[in-house]
């Protein structure tokens, strides 16, 4: 379905799919085994396949869309010469995990498999936001990596930062899960995850991995709660690896590629984003790591956003443009 996005630019329907003509890009909106898709084609002629980025939105699994993210995609592609791919997953609660993951999974696949038919050489395809292997790169962009832990630094020092508050993170994250958000407190108090599992993933989990210079601005230990059995069982697939990846075994994590990972300061997110760089270096993946200092989650999409401007989400964006560009 044609969604709006020619702003006056000529717009042709083929088949299933629209083609909208403008002066650097072609942009086709698709559907890749039943996923809406929105492929970017850089006009500038190449004589070689290019290569591409798959992007996956955000949103916290419930809001946005292809069209939310345009302006993002359009960026990418015109300052990189890449091919980009936007996929548009279903949404929670209607669509609970993990319809989100197969959606991407599925997208990617079929774009990979038909990869020339864009233009695009298949051994340099890159995706922004996922844990997938055997790809040239992944692009992690203030990421939520586990449900087990709350309550670390990032989580503590910016529970009440804007635009992604504490309550709303686990609020996002249990509508994924379960399609409501009935234990979203005994989630905030670590109430739903059984000793054995906390004992388990600890050594990758844990504020000790955390650099000091991260707890500046406060972070106090967390109470110990009471573990609810009632409520742990229904939680019994938090530590699957295409949820949670951060809690991904070793051999997996060492079958990743190259990565480049974009934190925030003032973000709860942060410190998924911390504790997942140090897995992939300690895991012998090549990691280049953007921080930006005056950041907050959602920032890059914030760069250029009706009438506001946020040189720190350029910044952000244009470092990830420059990765692309060297890969």
């Amino acid at each position: 379905m044609f969604s709006g996005h020619s702003r006056g630019f000529p717009a042709t329907l083929v088949g299933d799919w629209v083609l909208l003509k403008l002066p650097w890009l072609c942009l086709q909106d698709k559907h890749f085994g039943g996923v809406p898709v929105r492929i970017y084609l850089p006009r500038v002629p190449s004589a070689a396949l290019r290569p591409a980025t798959i992007f996956f939105h955000g949103g916290g699994w419930i809001y946005c869309s292809i069209d939310s993210h345009d302006n993002i995609c359009r960026y990418i592609a015109r300052e990189s010469g890449f091919v980009v791919m936007s996929v548009g997953y279903r949404l929670a609660p209607e669509h609970k995990y993990p319809a989100a993951y197969e959606d991407c999974l599925n997208a990617t696949v079929q774009f990979m498999r038909n990869a020339e038919l864009y233009g695009v050489d298949p051994a340099r395809i890159s995706v922004c936001r996922t844990d997938l292997p055997r790809l040239r790169a992944q692009i992690l962009i203030y990421p939520g990596l586990q449900a087990v832990d709350l309550d670390l630094p990032s989580y503590q020092q910016n529970r009440g930062v804007p635009l992604l508050l504490r309550e709303r993170a686990a609020f996002f994250a249990l509508l994924y899960l379960r399609g409501d958000a009935q234990y979203k407190q005994d989630v905030l108090k670590g109430s739903h995850v059984p000793p054995e599992m906390r004992e388990k993933y600890k050594k990758w989990v844990s504020p000790d991995n955390i650099p000091e210079r991260f707890k500046a601005r406060g972070y106090n230990p967390p109470k110990t709660h009471d573990i609810k059995a009632e409520v742990f069982k229904n939680f019994e697939r938090t530590d699957e690896p295409s949820l949670c990846p951060l809690l991904a075994e070793d051999a997996v994590i060492q079958q990743l590629p190259e990565t480049f990972i974009l934190t925030c300061e003032y973000d709860v997110l942060r410190d998924d984003g911390l504790l997942y760089k140090k897995r992939l270096e300690d895991n012998g993946v090549p990691v280049t790591w953007c921080h930006l200092e005056d950041g907050f989650h959602a920032i890059i999409s914030l760069h250029d956003y009706c009438g506001l401007r946020f040189p720190s989400g350029k910044r952000g964006l244009d470092r990830i443009v420059q990765f692309i560009k060297g890969l």
